[in-house]
């Protein structure tokens, strides 16, 4: 998504003083962009001819500019009538989603009283059940983009499987790091409430603190790395999907699974190598599904490096206990597949029940169900946007790489309750 680039005081001022020259000429200003949108221009002076030297007409008001329109709230209270395909989807299927959720969130007052009643409720109860559970205790809030539009876009992800050992070989040549010991991590909620989301990661440098290695330096370095090494991949490209996705597996030689989860991350946004390659000439837009991107690195090995480092961000691991269930999310419980998203926490407040309204991959067959916001992601900025939980393995990681669709998004908070 291309950020709208804000006036400098400068440009404004250089704008505002060609405003009134244009206002002079009786001639009506083009609309302007500010940073919070555009901006209305209102004419109140009809043209005058009588000005051909472009001096003030007499009688003329001046051009007058209406502040841009406020940016609209977040959510917006619905019924439940609204939300296209509720009366369709199985909503038993959800549950062991909705129990996880109040794994992590039923301390919370605002989600206390409805764990407590989905406890009493048992392990297995009826789709019909779980539905007036929803209704009685929830209602649904639109989610709503800054601009009043409710589409936003829809991706995949999944929990992938790539070969990989204990030891490096020739074989096995690409680390895979945890958390480096020399890089620091400043949590800015500790000092200003409003800026709980922020966070800096850096590395001190003489008396100063520097943005952490990107992953070019990472890469460059391999196991000199200040990251000690988990363990050591046998394909790049499928490490770089693995650090897209945030966990997955590692088959080891002798058949054996290791399970790796996201710990943390270098501090430096992610940029899509999808992108990249569509703004080189290299893949039509169509093909920048993960399996075209594979296909083209596999094709182009000695320009794998190039196409790996136009992104920045490089995440580290930690080795997960041998379990069953999904991956761990952000929210700090095992993800469901096909019920879990990853969200936005400035809009949608982790653990919380939402409503997706989409289509399923490279089709207009809709695909509208109960969810839980349950994870985040380092791509997945802004109000109504969403990545959907495929599972494990092949077939969901194929969902997973062609899933970019529109969609729409609704969250259920409980009645007592507010945004």
């Amino acid at each position: 998504m291309k950020r709208r680039a804000s006036l400098s005081p400068v440009r404004a001022l250089l704008a505002v003083a060609m405003l009134g020259l244009l206002s002079a000429c009786g001639t009506r200003p083009p609309s302007m962009t500010t940073p919070s949108g555009p901006a209305r221009v209102v004419r109140t002076c009809p043209p005058a001819p009588a000005c051909p030297a472009c001096q003030a007409c007499p009688g003329d008001a001046p051009a007058m500019t209406l502040p841009p329109a406020a940016p609209a709230e977040p959510l917006q209270r619905v019924d439940w009538s609204e939300l296209p395909g509720w009366g369709e989807d199985d909503h038993a299927r959800a549950w062991p989603a909705l129990r996880e959720s109040c794994n992590a969130i039923a301390q919370q007052p605002r989600w206390q009283a409805m764990c407590e009643a989905a406890r009493a409720l048992g392990d297995a109860p009826p789709a019909a059940s779980v539905r007036r559970f929803l209704e009685a205790h929830l209602e649904p809030w639109a989610v709503l983009n800054p601009d009043a539009t409710r589409n936003g876009l829809i991706t995949g992800y999944y929990e992938p499987l790539i070969r990989g050992s204990r030891t490096r070989s020739e074989r096995y040549p690409w680390p895979i790091h945890s958390v480096p010991h020399d890089m620091l991590t400043v949590d800015f909620g500790d000092l200003y409430p409003d800026l709980k989301n922020f966070r800096l990661r850096g590395r001190i440098v003489g008396n100063k603190v520097i943005p952490y290695w990107t992953r070019a330096d990472i890469e460059r370095m391999q196991d000199r790395a200040p990251a000690p090494t988990l363990l050591w991949a046998a394909d790049p490209i499928d490490l770089f999907f693995l650090q897209v996705q945030g966990s997955g597996r590692v088959e080891l030689p002798d058949g054996a699974k290791v399970r790796i989860g996201y710990a943390d991350q270098n501090g430096h946004p992610y940029q899509s190598i999808g992108r990249w390659l569509v703004a080189q000439g290299e893949l039509p837009i169509e093909k920048t599904s993960m399996e075209g991107i594979k296909n083209w690195a596999r094709a182009n090995p000695q320009r794998l490096s190039e196409l790996l480092n136009t992104n920045p961000s490089y995440v580290f691991f930690r080795e997960l206990p041998a379990r069953g269930g999904g991956p761990i999310g952000a929210l700090g419980v095992p993800l469901t597949d096909e019920r879990s998203v990853a969200v936005d926490p400035r809009t949608i407040p982790l653990g919380a029940p939402v409503y997706l309204s989409t289509t399923w991959p490279l089709s207009d067959r809709p695909l509208q169900r109960l969810m839980f916001a349950q994870d985040t992601g380092g791509a997945i900025k802004g109000a109504v946007r969403a990545d959907f939980f495929w599972g494990f393995g092949p077939e969901a990681g194929v969902q997973a790489g062609r899933m970019r669709q529109q969609g729409q998004l609704w969250v259920l908070l409980p009645r007592s309750s507010r945004p």
